[in-house]
């Protein structure tokens, strides 16, 4: 039977729009948000997420607080009204798309619940397409659009109320599409069993908001240092009318903590359209380790996508300060609250927020890690 999507020309394969084009397991559409106050000492992430090739929806909200992570977990069976976005007491509601968003999450039993507003800050922008390889097999092939912004309304967490103001509360957000490891997972099979001893993740995403511009930079690297995936750019407000500004080939050098993979800060090293270099400065304030509640990666406590019956809800609470939490979190990808400052020549520096997103698993050479039991010195 169609669906009521089926209504609109809007169709990109001869199927109702019930179905995704691809008939890969796993397919997905879905969305990430996160919201801070610019101090570190609370920090959001949630997001909302469909599987139609596994009939699953889901969503999910991680705060820290402290050194403990509160997580509220949805999921069910995936209907047909796609222009619906809610499961169990999670909702996400489109005021005016590609602008201002209407996110609930009726979690408070599990400790976890707000009522915000998003209105981004600058116009959201596509980023480059993003493939990765495994043994010779596609893990993912996806599209994505990410917006700065700011939020307003309430956040609850434990029994503690936060009120929160768009001139202090920033954010950003994202929507995603295409294939990705979701749902079970499948068999090891040979690309796990011959894993190069010199196999290497090494990733960084800063989007961030300053008063006059947001600056998105992406960079994903191998073992070798070898970058695989390289996107940066400065988005102008919309009435500017001034297109996307390309930032060229950024270079990032990383401080770690000592022992640790933990990144205390990078500076960035680019060139704008204009040929001027220009020198980027961001400082971690707090983190979110994204393996531990929010379902990332290998989450042993949720995971996006997994079949958890009907009308699934339940939370966690995880502390970070315990040896075997820990322990985990460097195999990961963890997202930090991002403290910025912008060099360019001849005026004066510019302060901005946004994500510090970094991940850096097994070799980097750049890095001088030479293996998954390398640390900074």
């Amino acid at each position: 039977m169609p669906i009521g999507l089926d209504e609109f020309p809007i169709h990109q394969a001869p199927f109702s729009l019930e179905y995704p084009a691809s008939t890969d397991r796993n397919f997905y559409d879905r969305c990430y948000l996160n919201a801070h106050d610019r101090t570190g000492e609370v920090f959001l992430i949630s997001g909302l997420g469909v599987y139609p090739n596994l009939g699953v929806i889901d969503a999910y909200a991680t705060v820290r607080v402290g050194d403990v992570q509160y997580s509220v977990h949805f999921s069910d069976a995936l209907g047909p009204d796609r222009m619906q976005q809610k499961v169990g007491g999670y909702s996400i509601e489109v005021i005016e798309p590609l602008h201002r968003l209407h996110v609930v999450c009726e979690g408070d039993e599990h400790g976890v619940g707000f009522d915000l507003h998003w209105t981004g800050a600058f116009p959201a922008v596509q980023e480059q397409p993003h493939l990765m390889r495994v043994g010779g097999r596609v893990i993912l092939d996806a599209c994505r659009f990410a917006q700065v912004g700011s939020w307003e309304g309430e956040l609850r967490v434990d029994g503690r109320i936060f009120e929160v103001s768009s001139d202090t509360w920033v954010g950003t957000r994202d929507r995603s599409w295409g294939i990705r490891p979701v749902g079970e997972a499948d068999p090891a099979g040979r690309a796990s069993a011959e894993t190069a001893p010199d196999w290497g993740f090494w990733w960084m995403y800063l989007p961030l908001k300053f008063d006059e511009f947001a600056i998105v930079l992406i960079a994903q690297e191998d073992g070798q240092g070898h970058r695989t995936l390289n996107d940066a750019v400065r988005v102008w407000p919309a009435e500017s009318g001034r297109g996307v500004e390309q930032l060229g080939w950024p270079e990032f050098t990383t401080a770690y903590r000592p022992g640790t993979r933990d990144p205390i800060a990078t500076t960035v090293a680019f060139t704008g359209e204009n040929g001027e270099r220009e020198t980027l400065e961001i400082e971690s304030l707090g983190f979110v380790a994204l393996n531990c509640g929010a379902g990332y990666g290998a989450d042993p406590d949720w995971n996006h996508g997994r079949w958890m019956g009907r009308e699934y809800a339940t939370g966690l609470r995880v502390d970070l300060s315990d040896p075997m939490v820990a322990g985990r979190i460097p195999f990961g990808v963890v997202d930090h609250v991002g403290r910025a400052t912008l060099k360019r020549n001849g005026q004066a520096p510019v302060e901005g927020w946004g994500l510090y997103e970094h991940a850096s698993i097994g070799a980097h050479s750049p890095s001088n890690f030479a293996d998954f039991g390398s640390v900074a010195p």
